[in-house]
């Protein structure tokens, strides 16, 4: 119990701090491309967890190069680095058109994506989970659909988001286990600044005063967002099943939400308030499970 416990305090404050960095990457769009964030704050987050991992070394039997060379770590490494890739590049550009409250409701449908991809796990979601989907796809419908004629590009971006978040979280429930956490979680993000790179020499041209101009978002997304929070799921995870991770982290939607409205006075209309009850609601209904006889 102390150890579920523990899992779930560190999920939490992962999600409070990936809730406020909603708006570090809504603000930083204003001046740098979403894959020259991606490669920025992806290096700063390897800058930062290398020298800690220097620091909890100390004293431990072995050299730190040979704890490097560990086959286990590198497997779960490039495919959680892979997936998070996809679903931080899909998130960025969808910031582009969308506000960060908005952003943070439909990056949370991982939550009900999560008990899905299960299927392919041999798992058998209930009948709650397809009521959640059914919900979540009525929340969606409200909070991105109406009033206007075609859907947003940046919706379409976030909902892609979402599942690529959901399998990442779905590989670290599966292969995290009893692993070295800063080091999976430094590898995962070498895999992502190199990825990102590679796309942002061929789509984008950035310039120094962009960067200068969103240093500060990149700080924060890169030491305490990337390095920081994505450490504290890897080790929360360890302690937590997939399910109940992802419902805790889910709270990042609401974070996000109070972000957006105390920092850039966003708002959302009656109906899109709708729409993210209706997902949140989802969101929730998803991991509740009945008592059994």
């Amino acid at each position: 119990m102390k150890e579920q416990l523990k899992g779930s305090l560190l999920l939490l404050l992962g999600t409070i701090i990936w809730g406020c960095a909603f708006v570090a990457q809504s603000v930083a769009m204003d001046h740098i491309g979403p894959f020259a964030f991606q490669t920025g704050r992806s290096l700063l987050a390897v800058a930062a967890l290398v020298p800690v991992t220097v620091l909890f070394d100390r004293g431990k039997s072995g050299t730190w190069l040979s704890r490097w060379t560990d086959q286990r770590l590198w497997k779960p490494g490039l495919l959680c680095g892979t997936a998070l890739f996809v679903a931080s590049g899909l998130q960025q550009m969808g910031m582009v058109y969308t506000d960060a409250g908005k952003a943070g409701f439909l990056t949370a449908m991982y939550i009900v994506l999560v008990p899905v991809l299960g299927l392919f796990l041999g798992k058998r979601p209930g009948a709650l989970v397809w009521i959640s989907v059914a919900l979540a796809a009525g929340g969606l419908y409200l909070l991105s659909c109406v009033g206007v004629s075609s859907v947003n590009i940046g919706d379409l971006c976030l909902i892609g988001c979402a599942f690529a978040y959901a399998v990442q979280i779905v590989l670290v429930d599966r292969f995290a286990g009893g692993l070295d956490g800063l080091r999976l979680n430094t590898i995962q993000f070498f895999v992502v600044a190199v990825l990102s790179a590679l796309v942002m020499l061929f789509t984008e041209t950035p310039t120094w005063e962009g960067v200068l101009a969103s240093s500060g978002a990149l700080l924060y997304t890169g030491v305490l967002s990337s390095a920081v929070g994505f450490t504290l799921q890897i080790v929360g995870q360890q302690r937590l099943s997939g399910e109940r991770a992802a419902l805790i982290m889910s709270l990042e939607s609401v974070f996000a939400v109070l972000a957006g409205w105390l920092i850039l006075s966003q708002t959302l209309s009656g109906t899109e308030s709708i729409g993210c009850v209706l997902v949140f609601s989802a969101v929730l209904l998803s991991q509740w499970q009945p008592k059994r006889r």
